[in-house]
């Protein structure tokens, strides 16, 4: 099964949210990997875009290549062990945005489901109760209409693919997703997945620090 879509990485400037002496937040495109794939093809990555403007950038997480927002990167070996730690110890906190298919009618819930890599299908991920690792997303509804949803949520650990995969095991898959939801992929320019806002401790002095990119769908 090839799962795999077209890389055509978007023309788009570099978006700086903040940089100080020890990090750098950026507004990741949509569309784009956050680090080189395997062949000169999938080269151009965000982390070659920030390194090209700022060599000394080193990377901290990762955003899936069809999820926009806020990304950090660390400036220093320091920044990027401590930034690293604090995603590691779950400290830091993230909310994403997302327009997700039908009514869901709670307005606020937890998904708890264990999460591993669909070997046969890799990318893809799945549920599974006998060897998947912990995963949790907290969600809130923000607008519910008859055929779709708009929700905030709030990933508690950062497994891959996590929130897409929780949206499609409560039954709403979010729109545009090539991967876990491809009937909808053609109806959407994108995949409508967006990290808003993201909280963390600034690894010199240890203040706190809240970034955002606000949604552009």
């Amino acid at each position: 099964m090839s799962v795999s879509t077209e890389y055509t990485p978007p023309d788009v400037p570099l978006e700086v949210i903040h940089e100080d002496a020890q990090l750098l937040v950026v507004n990741k495109p949509h569309g784009l990997l956050s680090v080189p794939g395997k062949g000169a093809h999938l080269a151009d990555c965000m982390l070659s875009r920030v390194q090209a403007a700022f060599p000394e950038a080193l990377l901290v997480h990762r955003l899936d290549r069809d999820t926009s927002g806020v990304m950090v990167f660390g400036l220093t070996p320091h920044a990027q062990r401590h930034l690293g730690l604090q995603f590691e110890k779950r400290y830091t906190k993230k909310i994403y945005v997302a327009r997700v298919a039908g009514r869901i009618s709670e307005k606020t819930g937890t998904v708890d489901l264990p999460l591993i890599v669909d070997w046969p299908n890799r990318p893809l991920q799945k549920v599974c109760h006998d060897t998947g690792k912990p995963a949790v997303t907290d969600w809130r509804v923000v607008r519910a209409a008859n055929v779709e949803t708009r929700v905030r949520l709030m990933p508690k650990t950062g497994r891959s693919h996590q929130l897409r995969v929780h949206m499609l095991a409560l039954g709403h898959p979010i729109l545009g997703d090539p991967l876990y939801a491809p009937e909808t992929a053609g109806e959407y320019p994108r995949m409508m997945l967006h990290a808003e806002e993201l909280r963390l401790k600034n690894p010199e002095g240890g203040v706190s620090m809240i970034f955002r990119a606000k949604t552009p769908f």
